[in-house]
């Protein structure tokens, strides 16, 4: 089963989606990390090719072997995952390397475009999104910046990623939607695990 996670920066994908993966017993994938990988490559060489690069993903994440855990969370390099992001031959080389992880098995994956590109037949869809004073309070206590900063680079990230042809951002027609304004983590990931057994339970009385 595949439980797609999309929605904007700042909507708490990564956090409940992880969670979300520990309830169900599923693997987490952050696709995120995988665009902000290619931008600290192509930050440090802007001729890097995003096939070419080795990418592994889990509790710590590897460029070529080196741990850029901590490497891809930097703001220059957020600024730059939405710019890389945009780039139709790094979204397509990225999408297949998704679609092949999430080929077999059980998955949560989180993104931009996992309902609507990667894998619309996932079994469940949903799009996280909240108030964008609430997304960017909470981006800015996870990063010690000024809230009023990081809207300004919110908004135009935002503006990138619904705009760009390639894979813009926008819910999946059957994507179900879930305002996170004033939820604690918990009570998104009960939402998602609940959402997730009944069509559990649906598929199988089928």
């Amino acid at each position: 089963m595949l439980v797609a996670i999309d929605g904007p920066a700042g909507a708490g994908k990564s956090t409940v989606a992880r969670a979300a993966a520990d309830a169900l017993g599923f693997t987490y994938l952050d696709t995120g990390a995988m665009y902000r990988t290619v931008a600290l490559a192509r930050l440090r060489d802007p001729q890097a090719d995003p096939q070419a690069l080795e990418i592994e993903l889990g509790d710590r994440v590897l460029l070529d072997g080196e741990d850029v855990t901590d490497a891809i969370r930097a703001p220059q390099v957020t600024e730059v995952a939405s710019q890389v992001a945009a780039d139709p031959a790094v979204r397509a080389a990225m999408v297949t390397r998704q679609r092949a992880l999430i080929a077999g098995g059980d998955w949560v994956a989180e993104g931009r475009d996992i309902g609507t590109v990667v894998a619309p037949d996932a079994e469940l869809k949903v799009f996280l999104t909240a108030t964008a004073q609430e997304r960017a309070r909470r981006r800015a206590a996870q990063t010690g910046r000024a809230v009023d900063a990081v809207l300004a680079e919110q908004e135009r990230r935002d503006d990138r990623d619904r705009a760009r042809e390639a894979s813009p951002l926008l819910a999946a027609p059957d994507a179900l939607t879930v305002d996170t304004t004033g939820l604690s983590l918990q009570d998104v990931v009960a939402q998602i695990v609940r959402l997730a057994d009944e069509r559990r339970t649906a598929e199988s009385t089928r």
